[in-house]
């Protein structure tokens, strides 16, 4: 059996290699860490027909917590409201939801003439059997609306178990793992957002196990096409924000800097009177804004910190005037603040998204609100606060992108505990905030690394959208020996574009007209670059699955 295993495990390595463009030499190390754990769980697996586990254990609760996948769907109605009902109603339930997929639009399969679905998928912990379980997720799916209808018809809501601890389960009601996961595309997506490339989780070891495939649930991804077939009419990744679910692999973002204070590094003092901030947002969107991204409070380094209130009376004034104008049609209104009283005012107001410098470490609050007014929420990462972040502790890095992937990661991790799922989260590798002028050039640089090495926990967290903030900031005044902010429009454009072609989905700017421009040269490029390698032959395609921008 040891022999077997390590044999799964060398074949599934490979595979897991291919997403991110190789993740370095197996240790001997990590094939004992993962091979204890199978193949102590592996005595716990029963084999097809398992109706006396079924019979002994299902029906009653378990005595240890079982990690378990949950699959969920829907086409009818309000899709996203309907799985954020279902993702509140298995918490209350005993799921104890600890990771999120990313979010999925796709055509319907086996019944083609009916709504696209949206389709996701959850990873948690129970202390219910597996058929308690099932019971329990019939019930809320009942609750949500579902009544019998057609096979494979449309539905509010469907939420299907596809993995339950180490355990195979063939009974009457319930098959565990979904006999149909090999097929589905909708299915095999998110369920694979759950692992990691790395090879020293256990559960993770013994599921692949379960998939009958020597590549693991990685192999049979990549044999449906796996990322080459996300962006496609079949299937895309996609953010609920506002009235819309946005496909940010399009198109690069542009995010517009609309400051209302008087001490911001680079306009501090110019849009504080609300007659001027509204005209600058106007400014912003004529030069091709998708969002508008309002702060109140300046978090330049040394920066006086402000109480929510004080940060309100900048902010309120101005919401009530840009949210009326016309020009705001189609375009989105992000809010920069760390407070989560701020926070939940602005989207009462009509902002559509939070941008948070701090990722919940300044107000840990933030998180919990944040998940209440399911709107997207920014992770930047920042270490201390505006007034320590430079300090020499908070710029001692042994490697740059290794370090922030991992302390995005665990904000991350919080944020999704907290109840944001991974579907509404936007990363930010804070350029300008507790990095030297070399650490913003790696980070930029490195956006690649930085995915890779979210995704040898998460997968999913290496999908999410990035955005890039590097307009104007200290370190390219001093590569170019530009000591005013103003003059750094054309280094920012030099960033941005580095940005972009490493990964970054939005770009956060002061000059817009610059920015855009540079985003849609990047996107031509990015284009050509994915045409070309989809004319290549098929026997070096799966060589090609490296580092997503999506």
């Amino acid at each position: 059996m040891l022999l077997r295993a390590k044999g799964s495990l060398r074949k599934m390595y490979p595979v897991a290699q291919n997403y991110f463009g190789g993740l370095g030499p197996l240790s001997a190390f990590d094939l004992r860490n993962p091979l204890s754990s199978f193949n102590n769980a592996s005595r716990h697996v029963v084999p097809c027909k398992a109706r006396s586990f079924t019979q002994c254990r299902s029906h009653g609760g378990s005595s240890t917590d079982q990690e378990i996948v949950i699959a969920m769907g829907s086409n009818v109605g309000d899709r996203v409201s309907t799985f954020d009902r279902a993702l509140q109603m298995m918490r209350s339930s005993g799921v104890n939801i600890t990771r999120h997929a990313c979010l999925y639009e796709t055509a319907p399969a086996y019944v083609t003439d009916q709504p696209r679905f949206l389709n996701s998928a959850i990873r948690g912990t129970t202390r219910m059997g597996p058929h308690e379980l099932l019971n329990k997720l019939k019930e809320i799916e009942k609750d949500i609306g579902r009544t019998g209808g057609i096979r494979y018809g449309p539905r509010p809501i469907d939420l299907d178990i596809l993995l339950y601890g180490n355990s195979q389960i063939d009974s009457e009601t319930l098959i565990v793992p979904h006999e149909r996961i090999h097929e589905r595309p909708f299915v095999l997506a998110p369920l694979v957002d759950l692992f990691g490339t790395s090879s020293d989780d256990g559960i993770e070891t013994n599921w692949h196990s379960l998939s009958k495939c020597s590549g693991g649930f990685f192999e049979l991804w990549n044999k449906l096409g796996g990322e080459s077939m996300i962006g496609t009419e079949g299937i895309r990744r996609v953010l609920p924000v506002g009235n819309r679910l946005l496909d940010w692999c399009e198109r690069t973002l542009v995010m517009g800097v609309l400051n209302l204070t008087p001490d911001s590094f680079s306009d501090g003092g110019k849009f504080q009177q609300v007659e001027a901030a509204v005209s600058q947002a106007k400014l912003l969107i004529s030069e091709g804004a998708d969002i508008i991204d309002i702060g109140a409070q300046s978090t330049r380094p040394f920066a006086k910190r402000l109480s929510p209130n004080e940060e309100l009376e900048r902010l309120v004034p101005v919401l009530e005037e840009v949210t009326k104008i016309p020009e705001m049609e189609g375009k989105l209104l992000s809010v920069d603040t760390f407070y989560a009283e701020v926070a939940a005012e602005a989207v009462e107001r009509g902002v559509h998204m939070i941008n948070d410098v701090s990722g919940g470490q300044l107000d840990p609050s933030i998180l919990k609100v944040a998940a209440e007014l399911r709107v997207p929420y920014v992770i930047m990462h920042m270490r201390g606060d505006p007034i320590t972040m430079q300090s020499e502790q908070n710029l001692q890095y042994s490697d740059v992108c290794k370090e922030v992937a991992s302390e995005l990661y665990t904000q991350v991790r919080e944020a999704e505990l907290s109840g944001i799922p991974l579907w509404r989260i936007v990363l930010d590798p804070g350029i300008g905030f507790s990095k030297k002028s070399s650490h913003n050039l790696e980070a930029i640089m490195g956006l690649g690394s930085i995915r890779r090495e979210m995704g040898k926990i998460s997968i999913g967290a290496s999908h999410v959208p990035i955005l890039l903030g590097p307009s104007r900031k200290r370190f390219l005044g001093e590569i170019c020996n530009r000591a005013n902010p103003l003059e750094r429009d054309v280094a920012t454009v030099a960033a941005v574009t580095a940005g972009i072609l490493n990964g970054a989905n939005i770009v956060r700017v002061h000059n817009v007209g610059y920015g855009a421009d540079a985003a849609k040269v990047c996107d031509a490029l990015r284009k050509g670059k994915d045409d070309r390698e989809t004319d290549l032959p098929d026997q070096i395609d799966t060589k090609l699955q490296s580092v997503s921008h999506c």
